[in-house]
C-alpha cells in the first residue's frame, strides 16, 4: 500500500529537493496493490506553479509597505515562513512570531535546520511593540479564520500585544480551505473595518497550493500503475474527480474505492472492496466531561440560543386532572416585555379545561397538550421556536 499524504510536484522547489518520480516508478514495478491519493485539487486542471514565484511577490509588497506587515500562513509551512524571513531581512525589518503553534513549529524547524534565521532577526512580542512600524513584520497563525487564532483576535481587537492600525498591511499567504469561507471572510472584514489593507490569494499571488491538481495526479498514476485506488483527503466532489483520473489512466472502475470516514475497506487477494462500517464521528468535550453530550443536546442548546426558553407550571388534581391553581408562565431570553406571554394564559386554561372534560389525569399527556397550545401560539404570534418546558405537578 502506498499513501501520498499531501503532495504536489513542484519542479523548482525552494529547498531543491525534487519529488522522486523514479522512486514512485520503482514502487510501481514492484507492484502497488492499493494507492491512496491526495484528492484536494483533483478537480483543478493543469499544474501548480512553483513556490519560487511567491518570493518576488512578497518582496514587492514589503518594498511598498510603509508601516507594519502581518503575514498569516499555516504554522506548518516552513518554506513560506522562510520566504517571509528572507524578504524581511532584505528590507531591514525584524520578525516576530505570533501564535502558539507558529512559535513552536518554527522553533523546531530552526533547530532541525529546515529554517534559516539570520542572527538578530527574530524578536519577542514585547520588544516588537517598541520597534518602528516600518521595521517590523509579524508572522501569525489564523489564515483559516480559526476563532481563537492570533489573526482572528487581531481582527476583533482582542489580541493582547498586536492592535491593528489603519496603515497595516495584512497578507493571507494561504489557500482557502473548503468550508472555511465564512470564517475567513469574517476575519478579512474585521481587519478591513479597522483600516488594514488585506491581501489574499484572490487579489495577489501570495500563495500556491500544497496539493497536486489533475495534471500532476496523472503523472503519479502513470508512474505507480496501481492495482487498486482509494482517493483520500477531500470532499466528495474531489474524491469523485480523483477517481475519474484513475480510471482514465487504466485503473478498472471496480478497482477504485470511494469511502468516507468510518467505511471499512478490506484488501484481500489483491482486490480492494468495501466490507462494512464502524462508528466514527465527533467526541464532544464539555467542561470536564467528555462524550456525555451528543447531537440531540447540542440541538437543544441551539434552540435555547436562538429562541429562548418558556416554562409553564401547572398544578392538577391527581385523580381528576383538574387545575387547582392558575398556570404560571415565564420566559428567559424570549422577550424584554414582561407581558409578552400574558395572552397565552387563557389558551392554556382552556386546554386544561378540555383535558379535564375528557378525563385526562396523566401528567405527561397534560404536559404535551400544554406544549402544543403554547408552541402553536408562539409560532403564529411571534414566528419563533423557543424551547417550551411544561411542568405538571399532581397533588
Amino acid at each position: 500500500m502506498l499513501h501520498t499524504g499531501d503532495i504536489k510536484l513542484d519542479q523548482l522547489p525552494l529547498d531543491g529537493r525534487l519529488t522522486d518520480l523514479a522512486g514512485f516508478s520503482r514502487l510501481g514495478d514492484e507492484g502497488v496493490d492499493l494507492f491512496l491519493v491526495d484528492s484536494t485539487n483533483a478537480d483543478q486542471p493543469g499544474f501548480v506553479i512553483s513556490e519560487g514565484e511567491i518570493g518576488p511577490v512578497l518582496d514587492g509588497m514589503f518594498h511598498r509597505a510603509g508601516a507594519r506587515i502581518i503575514v498569516a500562513c499555516f504554522a506548518s509551512h516552513v518554506h513560506r515562513v522562510q520566504q517571509v524571513l528572507d524578504a524581511a531581512a532584505a528590507h531591514g525589518r525584524q520578525v516576530c512570531f505570533v501564535g502558539r503553534s507558529m512559535v513552536r513549529n518554527m522553533g523546531l524547524a530552526a533547530e532541525m535546520g529546515y529554517l534559516t534565521v539570520p542572527p538578530g532577526l527574530l524578536v519577542e512580542p514585547d520588544d516588537a511593540a517598541l520597534i518602528p512600524d516600518n521595521r517590523i513584520v509579524y508572522v501569525s497563525t489564523g489564515s483559516q479564520g480559526e476563532p481563537l487564532s492570533a489573526l482572528a483576535r487581531m481582527a476583533s481587537g482582542d489580541h493582547r500585544s498586536v492592535r491593528i492600525k489603519p496603515e497595516d498591511t495584512v497578507i493571507l499567504a494561504s489557500s482557502l480551505i473548503p468550508g472555511n469561507e465564512t470564517a475567513v471572510f469574517a476575519v478579512i472584514n474585521g481587519l478591513t473595518r479597522l483600516g488594514a489593507q488585506v491581501v489574499h490569494q484572490g487579489t495577489a499571488r501570495v500563495h500556491v497550493s500544497g496539493h497536486a491538481p489533475a495534471g500532476e495526479l496523472l503523472y503519479l498514476y502513470n508512474a505507480v500503475r496501481p492495482s487498486n485506488v482509494m482517493p483520500v483527503h477531500g470532499e466528495w466532489r474531489h474524491l469523485r474527480a480523483n477517481a475519474a483520473l484513475a480510471v482514465k489512466t487504466g485503473v478498472p472502475e471496480d478497482a477504485v474505492v470511494l469511502a468516507e470516514d468510518g467505511v471499512v475497506v478490506d484488501l484481500v487477494d489483491g482486490k480492494a472492496a468495501i466490507t462494512g462500517r464502524v462508528e466514527v464521528g465527533r467526541v464532544y468535550v464539555d467542561g470536564l466531561a467528555v462524550g456525555d453530550i451528543g447531537e440531540s443536546t447540542l440541538g437543544d442548546r441551539l434552540v435555547l440560543g436562538e429562541g429562548g426558553f418558556i416554562a409553564i407550571t401547572v398544578v392538577v388534581d391527581t385523580t381528576t386532572g383538574r387545575a387547582v391553581s392558575r398556570p404560571e408562565i415565564s420566559g428567559r431570553g424570549f422577550s424584554d416585555d414582561p407581558k409578552a406571554l400574558a395572552a397565552v394564559l387563557p389558551l392554556v386554561e382552556d386546554e386544561l379545561s378540555r383535558t379535564e372534560a375528557e378525563g385526562i389525569a396523566d401528567t405527561h399527556r397534560i404536559a404535551q397538550a400544554v406544549r402544543r397550545v403554547v408552541g402553536k401560539w408562539v409560532g403564529e404570534t411571534y414566528r419563533r421556536r423557543p424551547m417550551i418546558v411544561p411542568t405538571v405537578i399532581a397533588v
